[in-house]
């Protein structure tokens, strides 16, 4: 955001220091300004607010505008850089997806609101009178160059535009195109001939702007200045201007580098906020992010969680929070989450639904409290496509911590098992919105790296992945086997009896070899669903206590913890590829949806199993097992 002139000539660097009494005139004239622009608009009718919706692919675009989100790598100028990131984040979000009917005027600040901490910007550069300065909001100018620009290349008619009231060199000013904005008297409009679609999101690197036809065959983008490079003869200042605004290796790019340090408008910064941060936003406590988290965390980092529950005693999110700079927390979020949780059922359709919007509300909570300066995020899975959808990922590098499979393999996983299953009640009781599986994926194409200890996760991110060690507990004492006949033929089958969890398998093997199961949880595929079959109810803690495995065949199963307690204690386990559990001792591990290889596996295990050889305690194991890349490394 830039305070302008309407001439846009070349000024020369400012030799004098501003004063208070001067910033206080600007700030009288800025606000009888726009006492003037507001009692005009009330005479002749606000600007038009359009609507966002979601933009469908295969639309023509007229014009793409892409530049530099960071132009510099001066450690002095990083505050400021991060503070024009976040503005930008912000603002775009408030524009991408607007329709703007043909013939209609589309007006900068009728949509994006007055640049206030409250709202969540912060200070960045801003070009008031010659002098690049501090200010809440700074920064808005890219986002308005590039509106600019496109709007140009595309041959909408302008309305208003303003040129800034100084040409830094390697910026949109120089070359002509570039259009500041100023709240809320300085304004950009334009007028589109044909209806558009306004796209404006950060990458990683990058604010990107096009501008889409609604109507039309497919076309390739028109040419933007930064984009393609200047017309004419200007090779080296249109290099420039894909670069972004300013270089540098320009001596002086604001008040952070001037050198005048007895301006009172001089930030006196600390070395702590010269560098970029990283956030860490979490959900339920996993031991092994929890391990992760403590190996690789910096002493200024930033730790976001639902509630701290070690100070208030919570298993659920037991998170060891020391040495963070800053825990924030989302005590309002959690709580209605948790009211929510025990009013619903506890399988089916609608405790999906509340699950999904619990996840947005704690995504939106965060999204409000990660610092600018948060240039790396290490993201818990599910809230991963709110963040993305609401564009706070922009602009920033991020890990995902994987804490089941992608909502789209998930869901595709569970139409596989729905065809062989089609009686089922509970395979496909409930899909997401395509719209949420789509924003999930696109974040995870952009992560960095896929964290996890999930086998089978780890396989689908590929040379992405990094794989934790899956957390093994201690094992306890080893109750009594029950007789010996009844251990040869007896398995624990340790979740509720639902189709995800490979009970159709299970009961297909049971019936083949006489097997006798132990049920560890409730039955949801119908009461007569194990008919024919002895079963009965796992007994004590653990449940596989005397039988001869614990078998798993599960078509999904994000947290396999009951399996890694068994495979700790010495037990036979057989679980799916679903599972996870590649590479885990004491653990067979058979084909998802393989009843042929489930019965072999049950067939090869001996009569006598660990749990029931002996009464007496088995050796203790260690409490992690290593994967691939187990060893934490920094990122971001």
């Amino acid at each position: 955001m830039t305070h302008a002139t309407t001439t846009g000539s070349p000024l020369p660097a400012v030799e004098t220091r501003p004063t208070r009494r001067q910033a206080a005139v600007f700030f009288g004239k800025a606000w009888g300004l726009r006492a003037a622009r507001f009692c005009r608009e009330i005479g002749r009718g606000q600007p038009r607010r359009f609507g966002q919706s979601a933009i469908p692919g295969g639309m023509p675009i007229l014009a793409e505008s892409r530049g530099r989100l960071y132009a510099s790598d001066r450690p002095e100028e990083f505050a400021l850089q991060a503070g024009k990131a976040q503005n930008l984040r912000l603002a775009a979000a408030r524009l991408h997806g607007l329709t703007v009917p043909a013939g209609e005027v589309f007006s900068f600040w009728a949509h994006v609101p007055r640049p206030t901490r409250r709202r969540g910007f912060a200070a960045g550069r801003e070009l008031r009178e010659g002098c690049v300065i501090p200010n809440v909001g700074g920064g808005l100018c890219q986002l308005s160059n590039a509106l600019y620009d496109t709007a140009l290349t595309a041959g909408f008619e302008i309305v208003e535009r303003h040129a800034h009231s100084r040409r830094l060199p390697g910026s949109m000013a120089e070359a002509g195109r570039d259009a500041t904005v100023f709240w809320n008297y300085v304004d950009l409009r334009f007028r589109p001939p044909e209806g558009c679609r306004i796209e404006a999101f950060l990458t990683r690197d990058e604010l990107v702007v096009r501008l889409r036809t609604l109507k039309g065959p497919e076309a390739s983008p028109r040419p933007s200045l930064i984009s393609s490079g200047l017309a004419g003869n200007r090779p080296a200042l249109a290099a420039r201007v894909r670069e972004g605004l300013g270089e540098s290796s320009l001596p002086v790019e604001s008040c952070e580098t001037c050198g005048v340090f007895t301006c009172f408008r001089h930030p006196i910064q600390s070395r702590a906020t010269r560098q970029g941060i990283t956030a860490w936003l979490v959900d339920g406590w996993w031991p092994e992010f929890d391990r992760f988290l403590q190996e690789t965390h910096a002493d200024g980092d930033h730790l976001l969680l639902p509630l701290d529950g070690a100070r208030f005693r919570l298993r659920s999110y037991r998170w060891n929070t020391a040495g963070f700079r800053r825990v924030g927390q989302a005590p309002r979020e959690t709580l209605a989450r948790a009211w929510t949780s025990r009013r619903l059922a506890s399988q089916g359709a609608a405790r999906q639904q509340a699950l999904l919007r619990s996840d947005a509300a704690l995504a939106a909570r965060y999204a409000r409290t990660i610092p600018p300066k948060a240039t790396h995020l290490v993201v818990t899975q599910t809230l991963l496509p709110f963040l993305w959808r609401d564009g706070t990922l922009g602009g920033r590098s991020f890990d995902a911590l994987m804490t089941r499979l992608p909502m789209s393999a998930l869901q595709r996983t569970l139409d596989r098992a729905a065809t062989r299953h089609p009686d089922s009640p509970t395979l496909a009781d409930f899909r997401a919105d395509p719209a949420l599986a789509a924003a999930e994926d696109a974040a995870l194409s952009e992560a960095v790296r896929w964290i996890t200890p999930h086998s089978e996760i780890a396989r689908l991110a590929g040379p992405r992945a990094h794989r934790l060690a899956w957390h093994l507990p201690t094992p306890g004492r080893i109750v009594p086997p029950t007789p010996p006949d009844d251990q040869k033929r007896t398995v624990f089958f340790p979740a509720s009896t639902l189709g995800r969890k490979g009970a159709y398998e299970l009961r297909a093997a049971a019936r083949q070899l006489g097997l006798r199961v132990l049920l560890g949880g409730p039955v949801f595929e119908g009461a007569d669903f194990w008919h024919g079959i002895e079963t009965a109810p796992a007994v004590g803690p653990r449940g596989w206590d005397g039988v001869r495995a614990v078998v798993l065949p599960s078509w999904v199963e994000p947290q396999p913890r009951r399996l890694l307690a068994a495979a700790a204690a010495g037990v036979s386990v057989i679980a799916s590829e679903a599972c996870g559990l590649a590479d885990i001792p004491g653990v067979k591990v058979v084909p998802t949806g393989d009843v042929a290889s489930l019965v072999a596996a049950l067939e090869r295990i001996p009569f006598e199993s660990a749990a029931g050889s002996s009464s007496l305690d088995q050796p203790e194991v260690p409490s992690t097992v290593e994967g691939p890349s187990a060893r934490s490394t920094r990122s971001g």
